[in-house]
């Protein structure tokens, strides 16, 4: 009996004995220990959308982005532009989504871009995501002949989808954004809905379509109802593959096409052209700079591609000439313009406090 105790006793004491090793092991981190792995993103190229439709261009900063592990976590979910340069993470899988906006039910002028990733982040590695955003959703806009409205006093036209449905009004010019799916055109009368026409709408695309009453004894190019015709504009109409943010379009000659931070860094030697970033530091020395104020030079910038950024290498440095561009642009004097978005005309120089720059400056805009 004494043997048994003393055998239990062993026992008992070596188990805790383990547990008091291992909790001196995880507290020491030995426990705990995951490869590592490094993520940055960005967007591909240029910034701009090559468009047709003269849509506003969204700024990618205020695209929501967010990144979430294989077990479906979220490591971010926030603002592009406050997201960090870089985010250290457990080696493995994870998605990254960005979206210009919240889309869920029929709207007018509210076209969505976005992209969605899947990546493998290996152990020890950089892995570099390059967002290249489309349209996701797609759009209608009716074209109603001037006659409709005396053949169909009454009648009220709308643009319908399983998530609901919108009035068109005889003047309205705006387009109606969808899902992608079926959209019908329906014509009401009082009580009475008549379909008509319907089209399975893709993603990226954006139907022009013509809305007329049909002459006596003629037809359109397509008639739905007794006296209605409807017809494609083919010339208007377009399918949006070139609503793209992040295609190699951004070549610096104007603010609407200026070259991102990243694309200035592998343009060195350009002359009079147009980089938008944001200032996000300055006491520029060859070896550091400050990301926070109160700021003590008045002669040079520091731009990085995003308000976040504090890391020097992943920016440009700005010289500010004498006189009103300096005055309108120092952190001493304007400390407010910290974190702002800004476009500057200059050239782009090899290095200018050790790191690639811009000199010259002779125009700026801020957004």
């Amino acid at each position: 009996m004494r043997k048994l105790c003393l055998g239990l006793l062993w026992s008992v004491s070596a188990i805790v004995f383990s547990c008091l090793v291992f909790q001196s092991c995880e507290a020491l981190g030995f426990a705990s220990i995951k490869s590592k792995g490094e993520l940055r993103i960005s967007f591909a190229g240029g910034q701009e959308i090559l468009t047709r439709s003269g849509l506003e261009i969204p700024d990618t900063s205020d695209f929501i982005l967010t990144v979430t592990d294989s077990k479906g976590r979220t490591l971010y979910d926030g603002l592009y532009g406050s997201s960090p340069e870089s985010f250290e993470v457990d080696a493995g899988s994870y998605v990254i989504r960005v979206l210009s906006c919240h889309f869920s039910k029929p709207a007018f002028s509210v076209p969505q871009f976005g992209d969605e990733q899947c990546v493998v982040i290996p152990s020890g590695k950089t892995m570099n995501v390059k967002l290249v955003c489309r349209q996701m959703n797609s759009g209608v806009r009716l074209r109603v002949d001037s006659g409709f409205l005396d053949v169909y006093p009454k009648g009220v036209l709308l643009l319908k989808s399983s998530l609901g449905r919108l009035v068109y009004g005889y003047s309205e010019k705006r387009i109606a954004y969808f899902k992608p799916g079926d959209v019908s055109l329906v014509l009401n009368e009082g009580k009475v809905d008549k379909v008509l026409m319907t089209r399975d709408l893709q993603a990226q695309e954006i139907l022009d379509l013509k809305v007329g009453v049909a002459s006596s004894g003629a037809g359109g190019s397509a008639s739905s109802s007794s006296g209605i015709t409807l017809a494609i504009d083919t010339l208007r109409n377009w399918n949006t593959e070139e609503y793209i943010i992040g295609g190699d379009n951004g070549k610096g000659n104007g603010t609407y096409d200026a070259m991102t931070v990243s694309e200035a860094l592998s343009s060195i030697g350009e002359t009079g052209v147009w980089v938008c970033g944001h200032i996000v530091g300055g006491d520029l020395t060859s070896s550091s700079a400050s990301f926070d104020g109160p700021f003590e030079s008045r002669t040079n910038l520091l731009l990085g591609p995003r308000s976040s950024t504090m890391d020097k290498d992943a920016c440009l440095s700005v010289q500010l000439p004498s006189g009103s561009l300096r005055n309108a642009l120092n952190l001493v004097d304007n400390p407010d313009l910290l974190g702002r978005k800004i476009c500057l005309k200059g050239d782009i120089v090899e290095a200018y406090y050790g790191i690639p720059g811009i000199k010259n400056l002779t125009e700026y805009e801020l957004q």
